[in-house]
């Protein structure tokens, strides 16, 4: 982690500086324009959210719902795989510029362009989580890093629309009870790594995309190079799922599986729709993976069992869906439960210094099941899952500090962040608080310090 101070905090104000585009009803593209010597494709944000609510009903994936939802994948595996469908139809064809989609309208999130880890201008790809030693097989000693973009559907974007439709007072009470994301939304998010992939079996016969990333993960300094698809991500927003409200999966690549490069190499981890909050045990927790260990206590994850399908993989803390970037120690539905505004919670018990005991009460704070729209933390604004909506909001109120410069009353932007810290949390008589940033690595806070 010996990284020079003054690079991270030049890439960062040339981040800012960017971000300054932003015109009314309009968002940056991207935080890191490629170098001159690239002349390919470049990212363009999706942002004509729907002006009202889509009309055109539910996804038709929607019917194949189980009846009885049980910790049996095999009773999963047709939803997972047309909801698997239903997010890349259209979008391969288009290599995920989705402005390009002949088969339907998908958008992204705006204000992931800012700050270091921001969006780079090939793929509107944001650095995530390091990837850690043999975390994903035996034979991969050294590390890595992951990038990824996420995309939401018509049903989606309209709520991310209503949040930012003053692009400079975005209101997330649009995501907070009595309101969250309507149901029928759908978010679909592909990860890539930059691994040796020679030491990673199951990425034989990859799907590379071409990112501008950093050279390590330790690093500031990027470069144009390519990246391999890993994982990919889904959730739906559905008002039957009556815990939570919510259904999280993950697919793992498989190169093995055709033979050959393609997004069919992705192959089903698990589903998810509750935390298991009463299994409270540490049994199955299993960071380093030589075999998939599947938690039979848990009701309300399903892992798919077929060892000539899923390679070797560490699932999330004690057996709970997570993908192979993922961090083992947590799950899909527990770190996306803390988005809110202001973004108080961190994203799991063990990205603090002093960490409750694993499996205690305390602990069990991030293994609960909470509803739809309703914060982690009380006093806040839920933003329903969705850990790109609070992501966002954090960026946009760090951008006000940094760049908007004087007020009429003379004072500078900063001097105005608690009582914007406040505005974002309402009722205003709760305390202001610092806001921590959203990321799934702590490693990545020491970056930007």
């Amino acid at each position: 982690m010996n990284q020079p101070q003054g690079t991270l905090a030049g890439l960062a104000m040339t981040a800012t500086l960017l971000s300054a585009a932003a015109q009314a009803g309009t968002y940056p593209d991207y935080g890191y324009a490629p170098p001159d010597s690239y002349k390919g494709p470049t990212f363009t944000l999706s942002q004509n959210y729907p002006a009202t609510p889509p009309k055109d009903g539910l996804p038709a994936f929607f019917k194949q719902l189980p009846a009885k939802p049980d910790n049996n994948f095999e009773t999963w595996r047709a939803y997972m795989d047309a909801v698997k469908d239903y997010c890349l139809e259209g979008n391969v064809e288009a290599d995920w510029y989705v402005e390009n989609n002949k088969v339907r309208d998908w958008y992204h999130m705006p204000w992931q362009h800012y700050g270091p880890l921001g969006r780079e201008g090939i793929h509107g790809m944001t650095k995530e989580a390091q990837i850690q030693s043999r975390q994903l097989a035996s034979t991969q000693v050294a590390t890595g890093q992951t990038y990824a973009v996420g995309i939401y559907n018509d049903i989606g974007a309209y709520t991310i629309g209503q949040v930012w439709k003053d692009p400079q007072s975005p209101d997330p009470s649009y995501t907070s009870k009595p309101n969250s994301f309507a149901n029928g939304t759908v978010v679909c998010k592909a990860l890539f790594a930059d691994i040796d992939r020679s030491t990673v079996p199951f990425l034989v016969n990859p799907v590379l995309w071409t990112g501008y990333i950093t050279e390590t993960f330790q690093s500031a300094n990027r470069t144009v190079r390519e990246v391999a698809l890993i994982q990919m991500d889904i959730a739906v927003r559905d008002t039957r799922i009556s815990d939570t409200g919510w259904i999280f999966g993950t697919f793992q690549y498989n190169g093995e599986k055709t033979g050959k490069p393609g997004w069919d190499n992705l192959v089903p981890v698990g589903i998810m729709w509750g935390n298991d909050p009463e299994v409270t045990s540490n049994d199955f927790t299993n960071p380093q993976p030589t075999e998939t260990r599947i938690n039979p206590a848990l009701k309300q994850t399903a892992i798919n069992a077929n060892t000539q399908e899923l390679p070797p993989t560490h699932l999330g803390w004690n057996g709970r869906l997570n993908g192979p970037v993922d961090n083992p120690n947590s799950a899909c539905m527990s770190c996306h439960m803390t988005a809110e505004s202001p973004q108080l919670a961190i994203m799991n018990p063990l990205f603090q210094a002093d960490p409750p005991p694993v499996g205690s009460p305390e602990w069990m704070k991030w293994f609960q099941n909470i509803p739809a729209g309703q914060p982690f933390t009380p006093g806040t604004r839920s933003t329903d899952y969705s850990l790109q909506m609070s992501g966002g909001l954090v960026n946009f109120y760090q951008w006000k500090c940094d760049m908007s410069g004087i007020y009429a009353d003379g004072s500078n932007a900063c001097a105005k962040v608690a009582s914007m810290k406040l505005k974002m949390a309402r009722p205003s008589d709760t305390a202001p608080q610092d806001a921590p940033r959203v990321m799934r690595d702590p490693s990545l806070e020491q970056l930007l310090e």
